[in-house]
């Protein structure tokens, strides 16, 4: 054992992602994939107002928010939104969501 590192940086356990985070971390499936739902369209809505080139303050006028709520928006504040909120702000940004269920 290498006496200059700290232990637990000698743990090199890799654990396959399922590729829902939240699911790794030990959520209730259905409530995993809501909370990646939530995420996704966080980070696409942030995508679309930085595209757009849109001030925070511009990007709340147009969405019919207050500059906070975008703020919380652009640092992921993922537990400050609903789906239904994400959705009508989706849809204000002209992203134009749409609900689509597999089995």
């Amino acid at each position: 054992m290498n006496s200059n590192i700290a232990p637990r940086f000698e743990d090199v356990r890799v654990i396959e992602s399922s590729g829902n985070v939240f699911a790794d971390l030990g959520f209730d499936p259905a409530e995993a994939r809501v909370m990646a739902l939530r995420v996704e369209l966080m980070l696409r809505l942030r995508e679309r107002l930085l595209h757009d080139g849109l001030t925070q303050r511009e990007a709340a006028k147009r969405l019919g928010v207050t500059q906070p709520r975008i703020s919380a928006l652009f640092k992921g504040a993922w537990r400050d939104f609903s789906i239904d909120m994400l959705l009508t702000l989706a849809e204000r940004a002209g992203l134009h969501p749409q609900l689509q269920l597999s089995a």
